[in-house]
């Protein structure tokens, strides 16, 4: 997933090869500059960014599959298409996944928009 930052425009597809969206951006984790969550672009009247965790990710020649069923991705904490990620909403992100959330040891966010 080391080039997952030249994916974007491309196609997202859930487990069973159901497309969610496209890629919109990645966020990366602050501590160690890695692609963490991605934020997939869905909907055609109300356009929307929602975040999917990276990890177990697979890219194929033309997609990037999740490993998550479509409505949950779907169903996930959202932005709009102009806006960056609040500090006070990460957690949300994180435990709709079920994913610990710790900020950094000074109270650091834990995700930046790369």
């Amino acid at each position: 997933m080391a080039d997952i930052r030249e994916w974007r425009g491309q196609p997202v597809v859930d487990e069973k090869d159901r497309r969610i969206g496209t890629l919109e951006s990645v966020y990366v984790e602050t501590a160690t500059d890695e692609p963490f969550f991605a934020t997939v672009l869905t909907g055609m009247a109300k356009r929307r960014l929602v975040f999917v965790p990276l990890e177990g990710s697979v890219a194929g020649p033309d997609y990037l599959r999740v490993p998550y069923p479509k409505a949950k991705v779907k169903q996930a904490p959202a932005i709009g298409t102009d806006d960056i990620l609040p500090a006070t909403d990460e957690p949300e992100v994180f435990a709709y996944y079920g994913l610990p959330y710790t900020t950094g040891t000074g109270g650091e966010r834990r995700l930046a928009r790369r």
